[in-house]
């Protein structure tokens, strides 16, 4: 599991005080949103072990720069890799 987790507004109630209120707190998941606008699907979602919550519908712009920012990442270290294994293949064969 990865330790990426997205930002939600929290609900309010009624019995604190508004000074004490926090406005935001960790989400359990990314909605279906915010992957879709961040170019992803729920497949790859997966395959990345992103959190999903598919109980949120909301769709903030922080929480989709995250994604954008963690799927280069990704695709940076698979490019990484798939480079290092072609060069020890093509030194193993010689």
């Amino acid at each position: 599991m990865t330790g990426l987790k997205p930002v939600v507004k929290r609900p309010t109630y009624r019995f604190e005080l508004s000074t004490e209120r926090k406005n935001v707190k960790i989400g359990r998941g990314f909605s279906e949103g915010e992957l879709e606008k961040a170019g992803l699907t729920i497949q790859e979602a997966k395959k990345y072990k992103i959190p999903i919550d598919k109980r949120r519908k909301t769709v903030y712009e922080d929480n989709v720069n995250l994604l954008k920012k963690f799927v280069e990442e990704k695709k940076q270290q698979e490019s990484k890799k798939e480079a290092q294994t072609s060069n020890t293949q093509s030194s193993n064969k010689s």
